[in-house]
């Protein structure tokens, strides 16, 4: 999916507008998720009133207020804004998560060639190797709401980043609730296997040796 940018930048809409312009950036957000491509123009009244109905969609998504883990979803803002002043007006209201292109940059117009882009506005859902899903989930958003994520993801096929390390976060996520305690375990099973090896080699007097070698057989 990253290979659609390449070459290009993409500016994250937060306040630091940080660059993405790397294509171990681009992968990192990409790589293995649906991706949005939003076609739209403030300038443009139905874009205008679809627009919170996106952002409401987006955040329920990928907010973990809303959801335990944000869904494997990235939007991509492909401005068709006349002037940049007004891009920059219809995004101040946006989700941070989302992703634009530079005004200056023609694959703005590129990409509405590519996809047949022909009316305002219009959201082609593409999948992680870059094939269209659909042309335009507009109508669909508006009817189904975060519904239609559950649709696509199986549509595509989507590999589930359950099994995937998560996102910004230092530690492991544990995969069950008894993985603490199976880690706990083999820990301190490990442990009492190593105080027997450092020992002589021969059971104390008074002890036998088959109890410790049958807690040995375990492993």
């Amino acid at each position: 999916m990253a290979s659609l940018f390449s070459g290009h930048v993409l500016i994250r809409n937060n306040s630091d507008q940080d660059e993405l312009d790397t294509e171990a950036e681009l992968s990192r957000k990409l790589e293995n998720r649906l991706v949005l491509l939003f076609f739209g123009s403030g300038s443009c009244p139905q874009c205008q009133a679809f627009a919170p109905i996106l952002r409401d969609f987006f955040v329920k998504l990928t907010d973990e207020f809303y959801v335990l883990r944000a869904a494997q979803l990235a939007l991509v803002y492909v401005s068709q804004d006349p002037t940049e002043e007004q891009q920059d007006m219809f995004l101040r209201d946006m989700p941070k998560k989302w992703l634009f292109l530079p005004f200056e940059d023609d694959l703005r117009r590129d990409l509405g060639r590519r996809f047949s882009v022909e009316r305002l506005p219009a959201v082609v859902v593409l999948k992680p190797g870059g094939d269209v899903l659909t042309r335009d989930a507009t109508d669909e958003i508006r009817r189904l709401g975060p519904a239609c994520f559950a649709n696509w993801q199986e549509a595509a096929e989507l590999l589930d980043r359950s099994f995937l390390q998560p996102e910004d976060l230092d530690d492991t996520a544990p995969r069950s609730l008894t993985e603490p305690l199976r880690r706990c375990k083999y820990r301190v099973d490990r442990e009492a296997r190593g105080k027997r090896g450092s020992g002589s080699g021969s059971p104390p007097e008074g002890e036998g040796g088959a109890e410790g070698g049958g807690a040995g057989e375990l492993f």
